[in-house]
C-alpha cells in the first residue's frame, strides 16, 4: 500500500518546500494539498455542509494556492507524487485550470494527481458564479473539456457550461491522457456514476461513510457500464495511522492511504512525519 500525507499548507505551519522535502526524505508516496479560494464571513454553510458541525478552522481561509504550492514542491523533489486533495473544479475557469494542470504535470515529469470534488460551501461557490445545485454538472463538463485540451491538437467543446471553438493549447501533460483524476466525497448513486464515467479512482475522507462496502458498488457499476473495474483505484483520506487498520484497507483492495498531518508549528509537523514514517513500506 502506498502511504501519502495531507495538510492545509498555510502561512502558519511548515511551508510547501519543506513539507515536500520531509515527505520525500521519509519515503512517502504522495503529498496532498486541499484548497479554498476564500471563505465568506457569513458562514451560512456549516463545515462540510453538515448541520451541527463545529466552527470552521482558520486553515480553510489561510491556505496557499494549491497548484502554486505544489509547483514549489515539484522543484525540490524527484519521486514524490504531487496531488490536490481536492481541487474545487466548479470554481475554476476550465481552460486556465487545464493549462495549469498540464504545466505542473510536465514540469514534475508526470508526478501530478488531480483530486477533485464538488464543493460544500454554497456562498463560496456563489462568489464564483456557480449555484450549489449546478456544481456537479459544472464540474463534469469542465473535466471533460479539460480532457479534450490535454489530448487533442485542436480541442473543441460544446456543452451547457463550457464551450470553445477549435483551439490550440500546450503544454500537454506528461502523463498520456492527463493526470489521474480521483474523486472525493460520499459515493451515492450520482457520485458513483461520475467516478465510472470520467474518473480514475475514488478517495473519500475516512470515518464518515461505509468505505469498504462502497468499493464493491463502484466496481459493480464500472462493470455494468462496460468499464474494467481494475482500471479504478481506491484510496482513503485521513486514514488511521495504525498498521492493523491499514492492513484491513489493503485486503479490501485499497491502493493508497493518506494520513493527516497536524495544523501545527513546523516542529509539530516534523514530529508527525517521524511518527508516521515507520508505516511507509510496512504493508
Amino acid at each position: 500500500m502506498e502511504i501519502g500525507v495531507s495538510i492545509f499548507p498555510t502561512d502558519l505551519t511548515m511551508q510547501p518546500i519543506d513539507l515536500a522535502k520531509h515527505a520525500e526524505d521519509r519515503g512517502f508516496e504522495s503529498l496532498w494539498f486541499p484548497e479554498h479560494s476564500h471563505i465568506p464571513v457569513s458562514r451560512r454553510s456549516p463545515w462540510g455542509g453538515r448541520e451541527g458541525a463545529p466552527p470552521l478552522p482558520q486553515e480553510y481561509w489561510r491556505t496557499h494556492h494549491q497548484l502554486i504550492a505544489l509547483s514549489a514542491a515539484a522543484a525540490v523533489t524527484t519521486n514524490l507524487k504531487l496531488a490536490t486533495g481536492i481541487t474545487l473544479v466548479a470554481q475554476h475557469a476550465p481552460i486556465w485550470l487545464a493549462k495549469a494542470v498540464a504545466s505542473l504535470d510536465m514540469i514534475s515529469n508526470g508526478r501530478f494527481i488531480l483530486g477533485v470534488g464538488y464543493g460544500w460551501n454554497k456562498e463560496e461557490l456563489a462568489h464564483h458564479g456557480v449555484k450549489y445545485t449546478d456544481r456537479r454538472e459544472v464540474m463534469r463538463e469542465r473535466i471533460l473539456a479539460m480532457k479534450q485540451l490535454w489530448t487533442e491538437d485542436e480541442a473543441t467543446f460544446d456543452g451547457a457550461w463550457v464551450s470553445f471553438e477549435p483551439s490550440w493549447s500546450w503544454p500537454k501533460p506528461a502523463q498520456a491522457g492527463g493526470p489521474p483524476i480521483i474523486l472525493g466525497g460520499a459515493a451515492g448513486p450520482r457520485t458513483i456514476g461520475d467516478i465510472v464515467e470520467y474518473c480514475d479512482g475514488w478517495m473519500p475522507i475516512g470515518g464518515r461513510h461505509d468505505f469498504v462496502g462502497k468499493i464493491t458498488e463502484v466496481r459493480q457499476a464500472a462493470e455494468d457500464a462496460g468499464r474494467d473495474p481494475e482500471s479504478l483505484e481506491f484510496g482513503l483520506f485521513f486514514a488511521q495511522p495504525d498498521i492493523g487498520f491499514l492492513e484491513g484497507l489493503a485486503e479490501a483492495g485499497v491502493k493508497r492511504a493518506v494520513l493527516g498531518l497536524p495544523q501545527g508549528s513546523p516542529d509539530e509537523v516534523e514530529a508527525a512525519f517521524d511518527k508516521f514514517a515507520p508505516l511507509v513500506g510496512a504493508i
